[in-house]
């Protein structure tokens, strides 16, 4: 719709005498969340007197705003409240997120934005109000909470602009955020404390789901979503293709995730023991419920592990204990960080040194190799073996 006539606005002071201030108004077209065309009358502040210190000056400036309104390839701007693109936004692109992306972007919606962002128009989060909601969050969250807080924001204005809205940015490098604090130490298990628990996990498919998690470094998710078919016992590989997020399969983390790993030959004996007992179930998961869905990480940690910790005097920590213990040693046994990188599909920068390849190298098989004979000796003392290969 081109515009209906041209306008030269209305230009006025406000203010005292030391504190004025030129205020421009014009009208303008906008289409409002369910497509309505209105036409309203803006009023924006230009500057103080201090600033534009004649009329002529502010008129030059209000001039300026006034260029796209006239031309005749205007077109009305898209207007709502953060509240209603929210809606439109779940109903076309939250839903095509991963069931965990979108629960996590949900809390932070329903707890962090909505309340304080909610009634103001798109256009009204400027870079100003998303730096005033940065310093009141930062006193009561953690910067990686944070962080995520504002990426669902930017995701949301990211899709506002593109559908035609206008909106400030939000991005990383256009806010100032706050430092980084000095937090505890990751709980990680050490090698004895893994060979201990591998030792007294009796039960399946917990202990196979154990020594999986410990000898490769997989994440929880990866461990729970595997499938029979990820499994290769004649190249000594395993593939991760999804990840389970209570009790739901869905796409891995990140691209980076999506990977092949070698697995040891103690682990090849230990999951052809398990695979001769496996039962079928409907997607094929090498670690299925009774009911023949995922196991959810949590329960398991909960359920299984934790009794079994508690038995030793072992802190309680969780799946990503020995994910840690294994990136932690393959590095002390010399692996490179790009090797370490491949085998635990991490797809920060500052980590990921060459680009990820569905290959399994030399350094990679050694690695995994070496890491095997630290957390299951050959020593029948440390841990008998026995147990698990039939």
């Amino acid at each position: 719709m081109a515009r209906r006539r041209f306008q030269n606005g209305y230009l006025f002071l406000r203010g005292g005498k030391n504190r004025s201030v030129w205020v421009a108004q014009y009208r303008v077209d906008e289409v409002d969340h369910e497509g309505n065309v209105r036409r309203i009358l803006r009023k924006e502040v230009l500057g103080s007197t201090q600033e534009l210190k004649t009329r002529r000056l502010a008129q030059r400036e209000l001039a300026k705003r006034l260029e796209r309104i006239n031309s005749f390839s205007y077109r009305p701007g898209r207007t709502a409240t953060l509240t209603q693109f929210v809606e439109s936004w779940r109903e076309n692109v939250l839903v095509l997120r991963k069931p965990s992306s979108a629960k996590a972007a949900e809390s932070h919606l329903r707890v962090y934005l909505i309340p304080r962002l909610g009634k103001l128009k798109l256009e009204e989060l400027t870079q100003e109000t998303i730096q005033q909601l940065v310093s009141i969050l930062a006193r009561k969250l953690a910067p990686h909470t944070l962080l995520n807080v504002l990426g669902t924001l930017s995701g949301i204005l990211k899709s506002a602009k593109a559908y035609g809205y206008t909106c400030a940015d939000c991005s990383q490098d256009a806010l100032v955020l706050p430092a980084a604090r000095i937090t505890h130490a990751v709980r990680f298990f050490s090698a004895g404390e893994v060979s201990r628990i591998l030792s007294s996990a009796t039960e399946e498919p917990y202990r196979t789901m154990f020594a999986v998690a410990a000898l490769t470094g997989l994440r929880a998710g990866e461990v729970c979503g595997l499938s029979v078919d990820s499994v290769d016992l004649e190249r000594k590989t395993l593939t991760v293709t999804q990840s389970a997020w209570y009790g739901r399969l869905q796409a891995p983390k990140s691209k980076s995730a999506v990977r092949t790993v070698p697995i040891a030959d103690i682990l090849c004996d230990v999951l052809r023991a398990y695979l001769r007992e496996w039962k079928p179930n409907p997607s094929r998961l090498l670690f299925a419920t009774r009911t023949g869905k995922p196991h959810s990480a949590n329960k398991v940690v909960q359920r299984k592990l934790w009794p079994i910790l508690d038995g030793l005097k072992i802190p309680r920590a969780g799946f990503h204990a020995f994910r840690h213990a294994a990136s932690t040693l393959l590095i002390d046994l010399g692996a490179s960080p790009a090797t370490v990188q491949a085998q635990l599909g991490h797809s920060d920068p500052r980590i990921t040194l060459s680009a990820y390849s569905h290959t399994v190298d030399k350094s990679q098989r050694e690695a995994v190799e070496r890491l095997a004979q630290i957390l299951i000796p050959n020593d029948a003392k440390a841990v008998d073996t026995s147990k698990w290969v039939q």
